[in-house]
């Protein structure tokens, strides 16, 4: 698989399954995220799925779910 460089156009990215939330509503108002070789993700907007995906290292990402799972980020949603 190719390198994926952050701001990449989503589509660009080859070999992924883009997947979004079963809690999406449909309106189209998702993120889809993508995992990458090596353990990496790619997160696009699901309105603009060829637009730039924001690309996160595998440390990048274990730090934010952990932050998740604590409830770090909470205030996004209260």
């Amino acid at each position: 698989m190719q390198a994926v460089e952050n701001g990449v156009a989503a589509h660009l990215i080859e070999g992924v399954t883009w997947r979004k939330s079963r809690y999406s509503n449909g309106a189209g108002n998702c993120a889809e995220v993508a995992a990458l070789p090596g353990g990496g993700m790619a997160i696009r907007n699901s309105r603009f799925p060829e637009g730039p995906a924001l690309v996160y290292t595998p440390g990048e990402v274990a730090a934010f779910f952990a932050g998740v799972k604590e409830g770090e980020f909470d205030f996004v949603i209260d």
